[in-house]
């Protein structure tokens, strides 16, 4: 501990991404949760613009769900110091916890920048990082380590322009619905459903707002069901949680939006276990940690599933899931058995008792 008694944790929110105010809601959260008699917290914003500031520690203005990050002390991370500069005031920091969603944030670049920097972090490494925050490659990381994902098409922005009847040909080859998706966004930003190719163009248009790079899926048949998965201690295995499941009560929207999670939630009814039977609920997380093993997960992730009559498919994984008290991985942790302080507690502790570096 480099201060004292107390152990001293950077918070890092905001973001480039469109997933800032959802990063700043989730870092008031783990301020107000979060053991100030254990651990002394240093918080870092992220402005809008890419800027590195000083943050707040007031969890009322960071958890409006419309918070921005403001003006404050610039923020820099001298490389291999281990150290963190404030202004003019240098801190010695024993572990970071990013709290960013989507890219500039979730995607490998803020962690390869705290590889350099030669400071601890909470959750996933580089790698796992970039490959999960891409759809497109995290499918061919599962396939490749014979783990079942639904078929896909990609379709870059070069391709688009320059092959589009190839692609459209390709398209044609899936079975509707089809989900129209940014390759690297979160939140479910820039997702369309779609029943006919007609819609295709605009789809494409609206997931290109978030990322020139897009994944057309065949929709696939089943229930959406979630499962949590933590890190072990030393060479003790990873952890699943129980699966859960989240239901909509209003079925209009088609599938879990952005406005289903973040803006009108009334309409949600979270379901944890998810009903299923036993065999099925173990296969599912059995299946939760081979695919955290395969992309060389650390810390956390929530990795989503179809299920569909014992049947079951990953959807996508999360190395940075919600991390409010009401999102679905804290809830699927503490009706397994670990409440949201202790969840914070365990993944500071895992971060701390990694390496910097390759490990």
């Amino acid at each position: 501990m480099k201060n004292g008694s107390r152990i001293r944790v950077a918070l890092i929110y905001g973001g480039r991404s469109g997933e800032h105010s959802v990063s700043c809601m989730t870092a008031a959260s783990v301020m107000a949760a979060i053991d100030t008699n254990r651990y002394e917290l240093i918080p870092i914003g992220i402005r809008q613009d890419g800027t590195w500031v000083a943050g707040t520690t007031d969890t009322e203005v960071l958890g409006t769900g419309t918070a921005t990050v403001g003006p404050g002390e610039p923020i820099t991370m001298p490389y291999g110091t281990g150290l963190i500069q404030r202004g003019n005031e240098t801190l010695e920091v024993d572990v970071v916890f990013p709290l960013l969603h989507g890219p500039f944030g979730e995607d490998g670049t803020v962690q390869g920048l705290l590889e350099m920097a030669g400071l601890k972090y909470v959750g996933s490494g580089v790698f796992a990082s970039a490959a999960v925050m891409d759809k497109h490659y995290t499918k061919i990381v599962l396939k490749e380590a014979g783990l079942p994902v639904g078929p896909w098409v990609l379709v870059t922005e070069n391709g688009w322009a320059t092959r589009r009847d190839e692609l459209v040909e390709q398209i044609k080859e899936l079975a509707f619905p089809l989900f129209v998706k940014p390759s690297r966004a979160g939140s479910s930003l820039g997702i369309s459903r779609i029943e006919s190719l007609d819609e295709l163009d605009e789809a494409i248009k609206v997931a290109q707002e978030h990322d020139p790079k897009v994944i057309v899926e065949q929709g696939i048949t089943g229930r959406e069901i979630e499962c949590a998965v933590l890190g072990g201690h030393g060479t003790e295995g990873s952890r699943a949680s129980l699966p859960g499941e989240i239901v909509l009560d209003n079925p209009d929207s088609g599938f879990y939006d952005y406005e289903s999670k973040y803006v009108d939630t009334d309409g949600l009814i979270l379901q944890i276990p998810a009903a299923m039977p036993d065999t099925d609920r173990e296969r599912m997380r059995d299946m939760a940690l081979r695919a955290f093993e395969a992309i060389d997960g650390e810390g956390m992730a929530r990795v989503d599933f179809f299920y569909d009559n014992g049947d079951l498919v990953i959807n996508e994984i999360n190395t940075i899931p919600g991390f409010t008290p009401y999102s679905m991985y804290p809830l699927m942790w503490q009706k397994t058995g670990l409440t949201y302080s202790e969840l914070i507690d365990e993944l500071i502790e895992l971060a701390l008792e990694r390496r910097v570096g390759l490990r």
